[in-house]
């Protein structure tokens, strides 16, 4: 699973209402929620904070919590 998947999973959040509320496809949803090599775009990021009415930003920050600056 990933973090997406997880992140929905915190929320009780279904991937039907998700894909139905956004117009991402159910499948599209499912490969981001348990794919680790699919990569979230921004724009689908922003309509799913948008279904799940919670602040992009948020979401952004605790999906990619693991994400750092290179050390020098």
């Amino acid at each position: 699973m990933t973090e997406l998947g997880q992140y929905l999973s915190k929320k009780s959040a279904s991937k039907a209402g998700i894909s139905k509320k956004t117009g991402i496809s159910k499948s599209r949803i499912s490969e981001l929620t348990l794919n680790p090599s699919t990569q979230l775009r921004a724009w689908e990021l922003y309509l799913i904070s948008l279904a799940l009415d919670v602040d992009p930003g948020e979401m952004f920050k605790e999906i990619f919590v693991e994400l750092k600056l290179p050390s020098k």
